[in-house]
């Protein structure tokens, strides 16, 4: 039973190449195989197999043993897809920064961000999606001001900011005093928590530029239900935002 063009096609989209492939596919037909044996069955050239078998181990997607000659096993597709997924994240993760720290002065320096944008979100996930890409793009320091409807959003952003506090960036949460305990002691493991009583509204300032202001419904309008926010661009909105968070934070109880 060969592997279907549906899911080889899929293989090479996540990176394996044809040789790897065609190995992968020769140990799930026939059990463990010694490289030799390997090269018959799968056709792949004896003088390119040891090659092959090195990535595919190093990819997670095989593994060996001591016996002599070595023999070659299948790994569970699920262990070789969940190894392949975090390399590719961690590939990802490493070009971002590259790409962000010489790409984003010379945006900067081109005069395109003099134009301040400032919108009005409406929708939780409108306003979801923007703060995540704000975290996501944080560089030195993030604030984070949280009411008690915040508790969701900070359980989706909370892969992002322990990735961002791997990276040494600065974070400081006000939550407020009805959030759960739960939520608080996973925050507490990445960022500076300190607890508000009745802390009202909330935001978000990351690198003192960019900033997220929350309007709960009771501020968005007579009739509106929805939860509203303003996304600002702007170093002065950015700037008076966090005084007043700062002056938040000296009322406010450290976690």
């Amino acid at each position: 039973m060969s592997i279907s063009d549906k899911t080889r096609k899929s293989l090479e989209k996540i990176g394996l190449t044809s040789y790897e492939i065609r190995t992968f596919s020769a140990l799930l037909q026939s059990g463990e195989l010694t490289a030799s044996d390997l090269s018959q069955k799968s056709g792949v050239p004896y003088s390119k197999v040891y090659e092959v078998l090195g990535t595919l181990e190093e990819k997670g997607w095989i593994g060996s043993d001591d016996a002599r000659p070595t023999k070659y096993f299948a790994k569970s597709p699920s262990t070789g897809l969940e190894t392949t997924k975090q390399k590719m994240e961690s590939d990802f993760s490493q070009n971002q920064n590259v790409i962000l720290n010489e790409l984003v002065p010379l945006y900067e320096k081109s005069g395109t961000s003099e134009r301040p944008d400032i919108w009005v979100l409406s929708g939780a996930v409108n306003i979801a999606a923007k703060i995540l890409e704000m975290v996501d793009t944080c560089r030195n320091e993030v604030m984070i001001a949280l009411p008690e409807a915040g508790v969701d959003l900070v359980k989706q952003a909370l892969p992002k900011l322990r990735s961002l506090h791997d990276k040494g960036v600065q974070i400081t949460i006000l939550a407020s005093d009805k959030m759960d305990k739960e939520s608080i002691t996973a925050i507490k493991r990445v960022a500076k928590v300190t607890i508000k009583k009745g802390l009202f509204g909330g935001g978000i300032i990351s690198d003192k530029r960019y900033v997220v202001i929350l309007l709960g419904p009771e501020l968005g309008g007579v009739n509106s239900s929805e939860v509203v926010a303003i996304w600002a661009d702007h170093a002065g909105l950015a700037g008076f935002a966090r005084q007043y968070f700062e002056y938040l934070l000296k009322d406010s109880k450290k976690v």
